[in-house]
């Protein structure tokens, strides 16, 4: 390694959104070899009532071909009420219109991963004791393209 480079700890906007850009460079190119769409865009659907009040919400990216759900969440007063169900099936219409092969999402123990299995997504990976005294569990589900 070069004695002239060095490597710093502390978050720079800039710096990351730098090295962001360079990676997707480098994936267009290598992608494009093999006819793969590129996609890569944030999305989120946002549950409000008429006062404005957000109440619920599914956000995420689209990229490879797969819709990614970082978040998906419903007021606890709200819970049970099909919101949670109608987000998720907008979100997986969005990810038919773009074109995706699957949506990859993850989720803890304690949260919802009966939700998901339920919806038709299945467990493709499990994390154990993480956090502490939880699972964390990753979820996938293919789309007929």
């Amino acid at each position: 390694m070069d004695s002239e480079l060095k490597i710093t700890n502390q978050w720079n906007e800039d710096e990351a959104l730098y090295i962001r850009k360079k990676l997707v460079e480098f994936n267009r190119n290598n992608l494009s070899k093999n006819d793969i769409t590129f996609n890569d865009e944030k999305f989120s659907l946002v549950l409000k009532d008429k006062e404005e009040c957000i109440f619920g919400g599914i956000t995420g990216h689209l990229h490879f071909q797969c819709l990614h759900i970082e978040i998906l969440w419903v007021d606890e007063k709200l819970r049970g009420q099909g919101y949670g169900i109608e987000l998720l099936k907008m979100a997986e219409n969005l990810a038919k219109v773009k074109k995706c092969r699957l949506i990859k999402l993850d989720t803890f123990s304690f949260q919802a991963p009966d939700f998901y299995e339920k919806m038709g997504y299945e467990i493709y990976g499990k994390v154990e004791g993480y956090p502490e005294g939880y699972n964390q569990y990753l979820l996938l589900k293919r789309l007929k393209v």
